[in-house]
Formats: structure tokens, sequence, C-alpha cells
């Protein structure tokens, strides 16, 4: 439920970017490009949802010890 509040309201905020900067656009192009970072992460936000792992993480395993090296030369 809290996932779709989330996603509703970046939806809002996204729109409402979009029509400020449609209504008065930049002065200039840093502005416009300041103004692109927070409207993609909040579009993905929207779109997406939040970020949680339904899975757990997995635990990591040590790797394998050595086999253990002889120091005699095999036969021919």
């Amino acid at each position: 439920m809290s996932s779709l509040i989330i996603r509703l309201v970046c939806g809002l905020l996204f729109s409402a970017m979009v029509l400020g900067a449609v209504v008065r656009p930049p002065d200039n192009l840093t502005q416009g490009l300041g103004m692109l970072l927070p409207a993609t992460m909040l579009l993905g936000v929207a779109l997406k949802g939040p970020r949680r792992s339904i899975i757990p993480p997995k635990k990591r395993v040590p790797p394998p010890a050595p086999a253990p090296v002889s120091s005699e030369s095999p036969r021919v």
C-alpha cells in the first residue's frame, strides 16, 4: 500500500515539474539540465516503484581452500 502511495506522489511531482518547465521554460541549458536529473529520478520511482528486494540477498560463501600441492614429481 505504501509503495502505491510513493509511486503516486512521485508521479504527481514529476508531472508538476514537467508542467512548470512547459509554462516557464528555463532561461538557459544548464538550468534545463539541472531540472532533468530530479525529474528522471522521480519518473523512475513512479514507474518502477521503490527499490525493495523481495528475495533476501544471498550469503557469500568463502572460496574453497586450494588443494595441497605435492613436492614429488609424477613418474612417467
